[in-house]
């Protein structure tokens, strides 16, 4: 038996031996020797460093894609073959806003202006990003598999795509490529779904109507549809009254078997677009400063494919706690999980500094669920739980891999950056990450000099023990 496989034996009967009795101590699972290697490092690229943005890394069979902002911010996409040592890269032809119909490839100090990148059926990459409320910028290759030939594309369906942000690009069960963005401003916008055609090589619009509409009072902050273990899509979402961050409210959810027909948590069918109108997808009624940030909520499914939530909201004393909310005969229970000292208090405009972060919120091989988390106070931590959704006990887990890489610049205020694959390695064990520096947010404003130099951008091969 492997060593993994031992230490899950071991942790199983710690388990079942906890949990006899009425006076259960807590549990403690010490999974800190499940630890990788890094198996590969290769060196990008130099980066923009005065300011995070999300860059985009996709491994698709033999081949891995890149999109990021390179250290004179222009836009740069890439791409290698697994056995290739480097990436063969190609800076997206500089363009500003002024001249090009507001779309831009130079990034600004705006920290929502990520990239990302879609691969459709035929192999032709897709790429989008670099706007937050601004006209629909989109890119797609003229080759197959070759992200060196992306040109830009001025429009998808033509309408609705004059103040974009959140690009997305989404798969059916079917292989379907789906792309989604907000369409409006923070407080006031709607969630578009476009999906393209391979024979035609368009766009259309999946739905009629928008998933959900704010009705010009609110917008949803919402979650991919996402295929998970019970064949459905689920989708959950908070609204938020204003762009200042502290008007969020309303954790609620949705599911679909095919993206067309939507239906509450009880089976229900919801009627698009969803409104804060439709109160049978309120998963919990959190009001205004009420202590939920946009996605600040992971959904998991229990043994019988029902939702169940973990997220973060304000106790009666005022301070943040983590809370989990499930179905009980027809109906929403809440349960507070944490008993912390501290309230984050957010509020404003722009992005945010968080000082409290759900990392994931899983169902275990063992039948208990975990809570992964980070707090400015409390540091790292993964709460276990039982099938009741109440804190048991303690997951012991290897350093994060952002605290083992330290900067290597020594300029004050830089922190490690990891982006993860939105792609799989068909390699079994291994995953792949980029890593750079840069200071933290700004609210979206500009810094005053001096910066910090460009950071080196590596990408990591990791490879689990066995």
């Amino acid at each position: 038996m492997n060593k993994l496989g031992v230490i899950f034996l071991v942790s199983l009967v710690i388990i079942l031996n906890g949990c006899l009795g009425t006076n259960q101590k807590p549990i403690v699972i010490d999974e800190t020797g499940n630890t990788g290697s890094i198996e590969q490092v290769i060196k990008i690229d130099k980066v923009w460093a005065g300011h995070p943005v999300g860059f985009c890394l996709l491994t698709k069979g033999e081949r891995q894609y890149i999109a990021y902002y390179n250290g004179n911010r222009n836009m740069v996409v890439g791409q290698r073959n697994l056995d290739e040592e480097n990436f063969s890269l190609h800076i997206v032809p500089p363009t500003y806003r002024e001249k090009s119909g507001g779309t831009s490839t130079v990034l600004g100090w705006d920290s929502h202006n990520s990239v990302t990148l879609g691969i459709d059926k035929d192999g032709f990459i897709h790429l989008s990003g670099n706007m937050h409320g601004h006209p629909l910028t989109y890119f797609k290759s003229t080759k197959q598999s070759d992200i060196s030939t992306i040109v830009q594309v001025m429009e998808m369906v033509g309408r609705e795509e004059k103040r974009c942000t959140y690009p997305r690009f989404l798969y059916s069960r079917e292989g379907e490529m789906i792309f989604t963005y907000r369409d409006g401003g923070s407080g006031n916008g709607n969630q578009i779904y476009n999906i393209y055609d391979c024979q035609s090589k368009t766009w259309s619009r999946m739905l009629d109507t928008p998933l959900t509409d704010g009705q010009g009072l609110m917008n949803a902050y919402i979650s991919s549809p996402t295929l998970r273990s019970d064949n459905w899509y689920h989708t959950y979402w908070v609204w938020r009254d204003t762009p200042d961050c502290q008007t969020n409210h309303d954790l609620s959810y949705m599911k679909s078997p095919d993206l067309q027909h939507w239906y509450n948590a009880f089976g229900k069918a919801v009627e698009l677009p969803a409104t804060i109108e439709k109160n049978l997808v309120v998963v919990d009624p959190i009001p205004v400063k009420g202590g939920i940030i946009n996605l600040a909520a992971k959904l998991c499914l229990d043994a019988e494919n029902n939702p169940v939530f973990a997220y973060h909201k304000y106790d009666s004393a005022g301070n943040l706690q983590f809370y989990t909310a499930q179905i009980l005969e027809d109906e929403w229970i809440y349960k507070q999980v944490t008993d912390w000292d501290y309230r984050w208090e957010f509020k404003g405009r722009g992005s945010i500094n968080s000082e409290v972060i759900l990392k994931g919120f899983n169902k275990r091989e063992d039948g208990f669920y975990e809570l992964d988390y980070w707090h400015i106070k409390y540091g790292n931590g993964c709460i276990l739980l039982n099938d009741q959704f109440e804190s048991c006990g303690t997951v012991l887990k290897p350093e994060p891999i952002n605290t083992q890489l330290k900067p290597e610049d020594d300029f004050p205020g830089l922190m490690v950056r990891i982006s993860g694959d939105i792609g799989k390695s068909e390699e079994e064990g291994a995953r792949y990450i980029l890593k750079w520096e840069t200071l933290d947010r700004n609210r979206d404003r500009p810094r005053p000099e001096p910066w910090p130099g460009p950071s080196q951008l590596y990408l990591y091969k990791m490879k689990s023990e066995e």
